[in-house]
C-alpha cells in the first residue's frame, strides 16, 4: 500500500518488542515479569510511586508500540530517581519514540545523553546500542549509525531490533534489496514481530509483486484487530484483482473500528469502477463521509457518480462539498469548471 509505504520510508522508526533484550529484566522477580499491563495498572493505582511497576509497564508499553504511555511512565520513573540506569534507558527510548510531529532535536541530543551514560555503566546493553544507532540514523549520520547497529550484532548475532534499525536505514537509502533482507533476518528471530511482516509487505507492494499479500496475511493473522493492517491486506488484494476477498476485509475494517471510514470508500470505489454500480457507489460514500465529514474523496467520488447518473446538480454540490474541504484540489477543480464549460 503506497500510503503506508510512504509513511514507513520518511520515518525512521526505533521499533523494539517481543523478543527484545534487556540485560536488566533477569533481575526482576518473577512474579513481576508474569503480570499483565492491565494488572500493573490496577497496581499503578495503588502504588502511583512505584518504580518496578512503572518500568515494567513502561517496557510493556514499548513492546506494544504504545509509545504515550510509554512517555508517561518511563519519565514518572525516572523523575522518581534519576540514577536508574532502567529508567534512564526506558526514558531515552520513549525520547525517540515519540509522534514523528512531536519529535524535535533536541529529543535525540538528549537521548544520546542517556543512552551514553548507559553505555558507561554497561557497554553491552543492546537496548542503549542499537537507541544510538537509531539516534545517528534520524539525524542522518549512516555511517555511525552502523557502527553502533554492527556492534549490537557481534554481542548478539540474533538481535532483532538491530536488523529492524538496518532495515530502516536501508529503506531511507531505497535500497530494497538490503531492507527486504534485513527484515526478513528480523522477523526470523522473531516471527511475531508483526510489524516486520508489515513493512516486508509494502516494500513488495511497492515493487509491484504480489508477495506483498502473504505478508501483509501474516501481519493480519497477528493483529487481527489492527484497521491498518486489515486495510493494507484488503488494498493489495484489490490491486491485484482479488476483489471479492479485498471487499470482505473492507466490510470487516468497519465491524473492527467503526470510526474508520476507509473501508466503505474503497468498497464505493469498487461498486463505481469495476462492478459500474452507481448506486451502491453512492450508498458506501455516504457511509464514509457519514464517519468523516472531511473526506475529500468520497465527496469527489461522489460527484463522478452523479455525473455518470447524469444528475449534475447532484454532482456538482458533491464537488462543492469537496472544494470546502480543499480550495485547491485539483481534480474536483478540473471536474467543476468542465462542467461549467458544458454548461456554458
Amino acid at each position: 500500500m503506497v500510503k503506508v509505504f510512504i509513511a514507513l520510508i520518511l520515518f525512521l522508526f526505533y521499533a523494539c518488542g517481543g523478543n527484545s533484550e534487556s540485560n536488566k529484566s533477569a533481575d526482576k522477580p518473577k512474579e513481576l515479569n508474569d503480570l499483565s499491563k492491565k494488572e500493573l495498572s490496577l497496581l499503578l493505582d495503588k502504588y502511583p510511586d512505584s518504580i518496578p511497576l512503572l518500568q515494567k509497564r513502561a517496557e510493556l508499553s514499548l513492546d506494544s508500540l504504545d509509545y504515550p504511555q510509554l512517555m508517561k511512565d518511563a519519565a514518572h520513573a525516572f523523575r522518581l530517581d534519576s540514577n536508574n540506569t532502567t529508567s534512564r534507558l526506558l526514558y531515552a527510548l520513549a525520547l525517540i519514540n515519540k509522534d514523528k510531529n512531536l519529535i524535535q532535536s533536541s529529543d535525540f541530543s538528549t537521548a544520546c545523553y542517556h543512552f551514553s551514560k548507559v553505555l558507561q555503566k554497561d557497554t553491552s546493553e543492546l537496548k542503549a546500542l542499537v537507541g544510538m544507532g537509531s539516534v545517528f540514523a534520524n539525524l542522518g549520520n549512516y555511517d555511525q549509525a552502523f557502527v553502533y547497529v554492527n556492534k549490537a550484532l557481534r554481542i548478539n548475532p540474533k538481535y532483532r531490533d538491530a536488523y529492524v534499525l538496518k532495515g530502516s536505514m536501508y529503506l531511507s537509502k531505497q535500497n530494497f534489496t538490503l531492507a527486504k533482507s534485513s527484515y526478513e533476518t528480523a522477523i526470523k528471530q522473531d516471527s511475531k514481530f508483526f510489524l516486520g511482516h508489515l513493512i516486508l509487505g509494502s516494500i513488495y507492494e511497492h515493487e509491484n509483486s504480489p508477495l506483498c499479500i502473504e505478508y501483509y496475511t501474516t501481519a493480519y493473522q497477528l493483529e487481527p484487530k489492527n484497521p491498518e493492517i486489515i486495510y493494507a491486506l484488503a488494498y493489495a488484494n484489490e490491486k491485484f484483482d482479488r476483489v471479492k476477498e479485498a471487499k470482505r476485509l473492507y466490510r470487516l475494517i468497519a465491524k473492527v473500528d467503526s470510526t474508520y471510514e476507509i473501508g466503505y470508500f474503497h468498497l464505493g470505489d469498487i461498486k463505481q469502477f469495476k462492478e459500474k454500480d452507481l448506486d451502491s457507489a453512492l450508498f458506501f460514500y455516504s457511509e464514509a463521509i457519514e464517519i468523516n465529514p472531511k473526506h475529500i474523496e468520497s465527496y469527489h467520488n461522489a460527484g463522478l457518480a452523479y455525473e455518470g447518473k447524469k444528475q449534475i446538480s447532484n454532482a456538482l454540490f458533491m464537488y462543492r462539498k469537496a472544494l470546502e474541504i480543499n480550495p485547491n484540489y485539483n481534480i474536483t477543480l478540473e471536474r467543476v469548471n468542465a462542467l461549467g464549460k458544458r454548461r456554458s
